[in-house]
């Protein structure tokens, strides 16, 4: 291994072979948004199968978590859970024997996204080592969770990751670059070249463009760059309990926290089941492919993720809330089923209040989900069919997050998202997993 992928191996990361699809597909149905967005619309998801068509398109690649709960309706028809799974491996081994993809290019991806809000968020397309990220409370590893993992969710996704032969990453990896001056250095090396596609995104979602860097110039500068802010993160986010043997705290989970402990976890039982085999340290499974922003890029907002509660009454829920003294919560004056929540205190609104809601769901029988965008929880609110209460949360400061998570560790679930739905990453890159069927 040469010297500068031995030096982004000791921060973590590596440059991952990419697959991209072949010149002459339609890159506009060809990407889609995450699947763990738009978990209560299924017109929203229908509306992307109408677009795709019978295009290649990630959307035959992923799961979207809106159909997870489909497991009681018969599994071989297109509702069910396992007749899905069984197409989306279908799909990628046949993407990926039937000339779908070009070849593979070992390189990461500069990335300009526009959105409905920003008209330009850098990032940059890398692989990260899973051996370097543990989601378990009081870890510090050099890759740290955000926000707290809820083991019980990971069975479904362990079940689509293991044995896939590809995967698709809308995992959002977050730096603590004030200056923001890594990304934009490399948008200067990646932008000599044409871009390696670019693209506009379904559903006014706005665009994408992504070039190549390939060289060892720009995999210098990602070196260089990563490794000052490590060495700076050892004196900023010192805890009172650091060992001598810490790692820095270098990324933090943006998104896609429970995607990225779905791949430890698949890493981790392939470990254990493969012990002993041949170069097992340099399996793919061991990485993750994810796209690394700064989190003082100015096309980065942080917005609460509201919260919305099917079965009981509005006063039901404010009786509950009650019983958090820095939370002022009252009737919405535009919707008389949803209630906006005010924060007079130093903590984040979800401290308290996610272990209030966890126990008023479970002790009345109650559902909770997890709603971007105030519309969305409006929309359910008001749904007759299934009655609901909508919680407005208020706004979330992203200054802070780093030190936050180092000191006290990952805030509660679903505290903070990066965008509305809109602006939550596409796919469009893939990687291979495994290097045969089985293996």
């Amino acid at each position: 291994m040469g010297t500068i992928h031995t030096r982004l191996a000791s921060l973590g990361a590596a440059v991952p072979e990419i697959l991209l699809p072949r010149s002459g597909i339609d890159l506009s149905k060809w990407s889609v948004i995450a699947c763990d967005q738009f978990t209560q619309d299924r017109g929203y998801w229908e509306r992307v199968k109408t677009i795709t068509g019978s295009e290649p398109s990630c959307l035959n690649l992923i799961f979207p978590e809106v159909y997870l709960e489909t497991t009681k309706i018969d599994e071989n028809s297109s509702e069910g859970r396992d007749w899905r799974m069984r197409n989306i491996r279908k799909s990628m081994h046949s993407y990926f024997e039937g000339g779908i993809f070009s070849p593979p290019r070992q390189c990461c991806v500069y990335l300009e996204r526009s959105t409905p809000r920003h008209p330009r968020r850098r990032g940059v397309v890398l692989a990260v080592d899973l051996e370097k990220y543990d989601w378990a409370p009081g870890s510090k590893p050099l890759i740290r969770s955000t926000e707290g993992t809820v083991k019980e969710r990971l069975p479904p996704r362990m079940e689509i990751r293991r044995g896939a032969p590809l995967e698709l990453p809308h995992i959002l990896l977050l730096i603590d670059d004030e200056k923001d001056t890594l990304i934009p250095s490399l948008g200067e090396i990646a932008r000599k070249q044409p871009p390696l596609y670019e693209t506009p995104l379904m559903l006014n979602s706005g665009s994408l463009a992504g070039w190549a860097l390939e060289t060892e110039e720009a995999w210098t500068v990602l070196a260089e760059g990563l490794e000052t802010l490590a060495n700076g993160s050892r004196s900023r986010y010192r805890s009172e309990s650091r060992s001598s043997g810490e790692e820095p705290f270098l990324f933090a989970v943006g998104d896609g926290n429970h995607s990225l402990a779905t791949a430890k976890a698949i890493w981790d039982e392939y470990k254990k089941t493969h012990n002993g085999a041949p170069n097992l340290e340099n399996h793919p499974a061991r990485w993750a492919m994810v796209e690394v922003e700064n989190l003082y890029d100015p096309g980065i907002s942080f917005e609460p993720i509201h919260r919305v509660i099917f079965g009981p009454e509005p006063a039901e829920c404010l009786e509950a809330l009650s019983n958090l003294p820095n939370l002022i919560c009252r009737l919405s004056s535009r919707a008389d089923r949803i209630i906006k929540i005010e924060n007079r205190g130093k903590e984040i609104a979800t401290a308290g209040l996610q272990p209030l809601l966890d126990s008023f769901v479970q002790q009345r029988g109650f559902s909770i989900d997890y709603i971007h965008g105030e519309e969305e929880l409006e929309r359910l609110s008001s749904d007759k069919t299934r009655p609901a209460v909508g919680l407005i949360l208020p706004p979330v400061q992203k200054e802070g997050l780093f030190k936050t998570v180092a000191q006290t560790g990952p805030l509660p679930r679903k505290s903070f998202s990066m965008g509305d739905a809109e602006e939550k990453r596409f796919y469009l890159e893939c990687r291979r997993l495994i290097y045969s069927h089985g293996t």
